[in-house]
C-alpha cells in the first residue's frame, strides 16, 4: 500500500449581497447570525451592500447590432466580486413578493455579462452555489415568488441551489425573536 495525499477542497468564498433599503435590518441580522454560526471553517466572507454600488438601468443589447460594453465602475466591482466567490448569498428582504430593486437590477446585468466579450460568465458560474436569506412579515408561502426566482436562476446558470433561510419580522430586531429562524441559522450554510 502507498500513502496517497488527500486532496484538499479549496477554501470557499462567500459573497453576501445586501439588498435591503435598511442598513442592518432584520434580513442582514439573520444573515450575519447564519454566517457567524454555520460557514465552513476557513471560508472567506465579503459583504457588499448593493445600494453602495448603484448600477445603471440594464439595456438589453442581445439582438442589437451593438456589442456588449466592457463592464466598468460599479458593474466591474460587482462582476469581479461575483466571479471571485464560490457561494453567492442574496441577503434580500421580501418586497412585494420578490427581490428588492437593487437585487433584481444586479440579476438583470447578468444577462449582459453572459454576452460580454472575454467574461465567459455562464461557464465560470457553473458549479457555484446560490443561497438566499430573507425576512418577511407574513407566512412563508408569500416568499415563493422570490425563492422561485433565485432557484431558477441557479438552475439556468448550472449552479447548485443552497436554499433560502426564512425569518419572520417587520420592525428592526423582530427576527431575533423568531426561534425557528435562529435555530435554522445555526446550520444553514453547513448543508
Amino acid at each position: 500500500m502507498t500513502d496517497q495525499p488527500h486532496a484538499t477542497e479549496p477554501a470557499r468564498s462567500f459573497l453576501f449581497l445586501e439588498a435591503s433599503s435598511r442598513g442592518e435590518g432584520n434580513t442582514v441580522q439573520l444573515a450575519r447570525l447564519a454566517a457567524g454560526a454555520s460557514l465552513p471553517a476557513g471560508a472567506e466572507q465579503r459583504w457588499l451592500r448593493l445600494d453602495d454600488h448603484p448600477l445603471p438601468p440594464y439595456r438589453d443589447l442581445r439582438h442589437a447590432d451593438a456589442e456588449q460594453p466592457e463592464p466598468a465602475g460599479h458593474l466591474r466591482t460587482l462582476l469581479d466580486a461575483t466571479l471571485a466567490a464560490t457561494d453567492l448569498v442574496f441577503v434580500a428582504p421580501l418586497y412585494w413578493y420578490t427581490l428588492p430593486t437593487s437585487a433584481k437590477l444586479y440579476l438583470d446585468h447578468w444577462t449582459g455579462w453572459l454576452k460580454a466579450p472575454g467574461v465567459d460568465f455562464r461557464a465560470r458560474m457553473n458549479g457555484r452555489t446560490l443561497w438566499g436569506v430573507t425576512v418577511l412579515a407574513d407566512g412563508p408561502e408569500k416568499a415563493e415568488p422570490m425563492i422561485g426566482t433565485l432557484r431558477l436562476t441557479a438552475d439556468y446558470m448550472g449552479m447548485r441551489w443552497g436554499g433560502v433561510l426564512l425569518g419572520n419580522g417587520s420592525r428592526p430586531g423582530d427576527v431575533l425573536r423568531d426561534e425557528r429562524a435562529l435555530i435554522e441559522a445555526k446550520s444553514f450554510f453547513a448543508g
